[in-house]
């Protein structure tokens, strides 16, 4: 049984089964490496991608569930104007250590951006509670996701 789903603009024929998550389609069959398997219980923030423009973990949703749907993977955020903006803050801003998590954050601040309107600190804080981040970099991304939404 195939499944298209549409990823990055390009509509994918995926041979895996649809029961299987869809972090491990974009990894394994698609060879789309920047979402990171971390927890495996969407717990983490690792796994993120937008779904339709909002920040999803995908690292136990099945793939069928995502069809009909606009997947973007962090490959493909620098294709959208916010996506580039949030980019271009987390260099900025420096707000990447070993990066690791930075793919699932930048992914949760372009769904910020795509809002359209200046993010307040708190806002920001709630939207990236679910990502875990070791390196002790949030003072960083708190401050790329201010230098990205408030630039339209």
């Amino acid at each position: 049984m195939s499944l298209t789903l549409r990823i990055n603009g390009e509509d994918c024929v995926i041979a895996s089964d649809p029961e299987t998550p869809l972090l491990f389609v974009l990894r394994d069959e698609l060879k789309l490496k920047g979402a990171k398997l971390g927890c495996g219980l969407e717990q983490c923030g690792a796994c993120a991608v937008l779904v339709d423009g909002e920040a999803t973990l995908s690292c136990v949703a099945p793939a069928a569930t995502f069809e009909g749907r606009e997947i973007v993977t962090v490959e493909g955020v620098a294709d959208i104007a916010e996506g580039r903006r949030v980019q271009d803050a987390f260099v900025a801003a420096n707000a990447a250590q070993c990066g690791y998590c930075t793919s699932g954050l930048v992914v949760a601040a372009t769904a910020l951006a795509l809002v359209g309107r200046p993010v307040s600190r708190e806002e920001a804080k709630a939207a990236l509670e679910p990502h875990l981040c070791r390196c002790g970099a949030h003072p960083r991304v708190l401050e790329a996701v201010e230098i990205a939404t408030s630039t339209p």
